[in-house]
């Protein structure tokens, strides 16, 4: 533990560049400053994703981003100013980019960037020149002690690149310079599949398939940002070449091709359309989000697309999953695409039963500040509980619950018996933050209210009595976040672990129906019962792509086409089918 505190006190050494990029009414974006580790590094077109359309509209943000083999994070502030043709407002953007490594970590400089940009704007503010000018001359030293303290020195990062498993990935402090372990995106999985719902295993399987998805989202964009994290998260393991030492299946004999995880874009504009058709070529999938509506005019830049702005606590609705159709040529040369909507298939039930069992087992969700029910609220919960419930006798009546694939006993009796344990879980309202933490509620609350009817005293004891009760307010803030992390991270743990064992199966399952990798590259004709056997739809035009996917990402060479004629299908339903006909 000795190296891990040592860790924790210096922060990680991985910059390769930090830059300021602003927008000009008549000249647009601009990049005004910069500083480098070496020549190489190359900053076109940053300061295009560090200022996405629409930021206009908000005070400040945070973008997550990438350039090239770069990833990179930026602090987004509208400043007022009293300088002519700048219209009242300056947007500016203060950002970094990371050294390639296999999981950069950009959220581990957030809280420092954060600060610094408003150490260099606030000087600005007290400037004799005015406020609201961009930074010049000195006004940059801050920005080069950060540079300097934090800039890449050695090849390997000093390990800031390296990943070994979750449990340590979401519970060491010496990846957080600052000791604040929430700030690792990947905790908010659970607050993402609550908003998500049972759509969230429709992502899962274009993830896991190295599908192009994008996120189409109003700013601020930091949210959407890190449900792209979240998102590629859920199948980091399986996709990425480290063998993780807590994995409980032996890992199967399909390798995939890529040896990386999903590309993680973060924002996009409409300058990164060359971007995506490279990144589309590579084979190794994206996700991505955007500010810029025009791309839900063009499907043929991804395969699925999750529109965020019909998402409403208040209604009960979720985000909108749409993908990306090819239609037929017909005499036009060029291809064409619409997009269908979609949510989830009957047999993503049986997985979705076992998540959100464990996110029901998330204690201590307050039900304070829910929104009051309304017949449009109900009548879309009816319906999914009636497709889950038919789903769930289509398959058999059998459940994750029945296995053990999923949380282990002695953790679930720990939630069980936790002392909130009966708690509902909602979808936190607008306003409450992203992370999707509970709403904790104490004597402190009650101790504020009753300040105000407390008899008079004197100014001396008064002022006693509020330093304790600040201290036990400080105290008790400690152990309420303290309970709260150690709850998202038993939870985030168990439902990557789920996760992470169905992946497992579908690949081990996939390995028996496939010839040998030695034989090189075959086609294989699947069956409708060959697509039951590895628990997915036959029904389901998605479960049967899915299965393509797979085997061409895992099936070493094997081409794989599933057959859904309608001879196959009666043949399944009469149990005369599954061989060749």
């Amino acid at each position: 533990m000795a190296t891990g505190s040592n860790q924790a006190s210096k922060p990680p050494q991985d910059i390769v560049a930090i830059f300021h990029a602003s927008f000009h009414p008549t000249r647009g974006n601009n990049l005004d400053w910069s500083l480098r580790a070496s020549d190489d590094i190359q900053l076109d077109g940053v300061e295009f994703s560090a200022l996405p359309s629409g930021l206009h509209l908000v005070e400040q943000d945070v973008v997550y981003f990438s350039s090239e083999t770069h990833r990179g994070v930026c602090i987004f502030r509208r400043r007022q100013t009293s300088e002519r043709g700048q219209r009242g407002f300056r947007l500016s953007s203060l950002g970094i980019l990371l050294a390639p490594s296999l999981r950069p970590r950009p959220w581990r400089h957030v809280s420092a960037l954060r600060a610094l940009a408003h150490e260099i704007y606030s000087s600005l503010d007290e400037h004799p020149r005015g406020s609201g000018g961009e930074p010049e001359g000195d006004d940059w030293a801050p920005a080069r002690r950060f540079f300097d303290e934090r800039r890449v020195r050695r090849t390997d990062l000093g390990g800031a690149g390296e990943w070994h498993q979750w449990s340590e990935e979401l519970d060491e402090n010496h990846d957080y310079p600052d000791g604040d372990t929430s700030a690792n995106p990947t905790l908010q999985l659970p607050h993402f599949l609550r908003i998500l719902g049972p759509s969230s295993l429709t992502l899962y399987k274009h993830i896991l398939g190295r599908r192009r998805i994008l996120i189409y989202t109003q700013p601020p964009v930091e949210a959407a940002c890190i449900f792209c994290q979240v998102a590629a998260d859920m199948c980091f393991e399986e996709q990425t070449a480290v063998e993780s030492v807590e994995g409980i299946f032996p890992r199967p004999r399909q390798r995939g091709k890529q040896k990386e995880g999903i590309n993680v874009l973060g924002a996009i504009t409409l300058h990164d359309i060359s971007v995506l058709e490279h990144e589309s070529n590579t084979g190794c999938g994206w996700i991505a989000c955007t500010t810029d509506a025009v791309f839900m005019e063009k499907p043929q830049y991804y395969d699925l697309i999750i529109d965020m702005t019909s998402f409403s606590p208040e209604r009960a609705s979720r985000p909108g999953l749409q993908l990306s159709v090819r239609e037929p040529n017909g005499r036009s040369r060029k291809p064409s695409y619409h997009l269908s909507t979609i949510r989830f298939t009957w047999s993503d039930v049986k997985l979705w039963n076992e998540l959100d069992r464990i996110l029901q087992l998330d204690a201590g969700v307050s039900a304070l500040t829910r929104a009051p029910p309304s017949l449009w609220t109900d009548t879309w919960r009816l319906y999914e509980d009636m497709c889950l419930a038919c789903a769930g006798l289509w398959t058999g009546g059998r459940t994750w619950r029945s296995s053990n694939n999923g949380l282990p006993e002695a953790e679930e009796q720990a939630y069980v018996d936790g002392p909130d344990a009966d708690a509902s879980v909602r979808v936190r309202a607008r306003g409450e933050g992203i992370e999707g933490r509970p709403i904790a509620v104490s004597e402190r609350s009650y101790r504020h209210a009753s300040r105000s009817y407390a008899p008079r005293m004197s100014p001396s004891t008064q002022q006693d009595g509020l330093k304790d009760d600040d201290d036990e307010e400080q105290e008790e803030r400690g152990k309420d976040a303290a309970l709260v992390c150690n709850r998202q991270r038993k939870t985030t743990l168990a439902l990557l672990q789920t996760l992470h064992a169905q992946t497992r199966f579908w690949l081990s399952r996939l390995a028996t129906l496939l010839p040998d990798p030695d034989e090189g590259e075959t086609v294989v004709q699947l069956t409708p019962r060959d697509v039951l056997e590895l628990e997915l739809s036959p029904l389901s035009s998605l479960d049967a792509r899915f299965v393509e996917w797979l085997a061409e990402e895992y099936g070493a060479g094997a081409r794989v086409s599933v057959r859904r004629g309608w001879r196959d299908l009666f043949g399944l339903v009469f149990a005369l089918g599954g061989g060749p006909s």
